[in-house]
């Protein structure tokens, strides 16, 4: 008796789960809806104090003034109203920014949170602004400017092969380049602007088109992106020169003798220079102050050189010496 109790029980508490019931859990559902949909418009209809984030835009002659730094586009107030205002401002719909504008631009670069508040209150629809809860803003403007600037290279950073030599001049189409951007960025800027040449050695004349390259892509605008840079590498024309060395500080009453052979001045020049060499002016001294008795030795050094030479160097690098009563 008992067990038919239970069984009946169980029966009757499962009944509305049987496949034959669908139709109650439809209704139960509906009654769910309902009841929130009235539960949820009954609390969007109530008034709330609570912070919400709002955008911010702000208002400058772009033709006169530029950023040089993002702006900050929204800022945390602290607001009362209905749920249904709220709502549309956390969801962001047909919401109108707090249009900034600010006096004393670019030497001022901060506001205090506080002074955005006739701002924001005009654009709140149906919402009260209680404070402003973000401390402040920081921004940077700076003024537009355009300069000109001749373009060049750097001589001295053109890598050429072993044997070879830039010559000039050097021919640069546009010779110029027309920057917009910050007037503080531009006056760091090189004049002339000087262009960079692609690594790699050379061993002939370079014609190529050279970007220009700056830290600023963003800021400074420019109004060409790349220029024909032309120059000539030619190969050098080289000789040896064997040379009886100056002696320096050398103790007297002593003779001197060279272990590991003359000294020999190994040099280059430009072709065009061929008849211009003077190799008789070349002067290499040995000064005694520099010997090192570890291995008897002392590095020669070149005293004058002739002009129009290049690539000048001494063999041996050390000079062994002996010195005799």
């Amino acid at each position: 008796m008992p067990f038919n109790r239970t069984k009946h029980a169980l029966l009757w508490l499962l009944r509305p789960f049987s496949p034959k019931q669908k139709q109650y859990w439809r209704v139960v559902l509906l009654c769910f809806l309902t009841a929130g949909t009235f539960w949820l418009l009954n609390a969007l209809n109530k008034s709330y104090t609570t912070q919400v984030t709002y955008p911010i835009v702000f208002k400058y002659n772009p033709g006169d003034l530029v950023p040089v730094k993002p702006l900050p586009e929204e800022v945390v107030i602290n607001v009362t109203g209905k749920g249904w205002k709220l709502l549309r401002k956390n969801l962001h719909v047909n919401v109108k920014p707090a249009e900034l504008t600010i006096r004393g631009l670019p030497r001022v670069k901060q506001l205090p949170g506080q002074a955005l508040r006739p701002a924001i209150s005009n654009v709140l629809d149906g919402l009260s602004l209680n404070f402003v809860v973000t401390d402040s803003i920081s921004f940077d403007f700076d003024r537009l400017v355009t300069r000109k600037f001749p373009l060049a290279i750097d001589t001295t950073k053109v890598k050429v092969e072993p044997g070879f030599a830039f010559v000039g001049p050097v021919k640069i189409l546009p010779d110029s380049v027309t920057f917009t951007g910050p007037e503080l960025i531009l006056k760091q800027f090189p004049h002339p602007f000087l262009l960079s040449l692609p690594a790699g050695n050379l061993r002939g004349p370079f014609k190529a088109d050279v970007p220009l390259t700056h830290d600023y892509t963003s800021l400074v605008q420019a109004d060409v992106s790349e220029a024909e840079v032309q120059f000539g590498v030619v190969a050098l024309e080289r000789k040896e020169l064997a040379v009886q060395p100056v002696l320096q500080n050398f103790p007297p009453g002593y003779q001197l003798r060279l272990v590991n052979g003359p000294v020999v001045v190994h040099y280059s020049y430009l072709p065009r220079h061929r008849d211009l060499m003077q190799p008789e002016l070349f002067q290499v001294a040995l000064d005694y102050q520099k010997f090192n008795p570890a291995d008897s030795s002392i590095v020669p050094i070149v005293l004058q050189k002739a002009p129009h030479t290049r690539q000048v160097s001494i063999l041996p690098g050390k000079v062994h010496i002996s010195l005799t009563p």
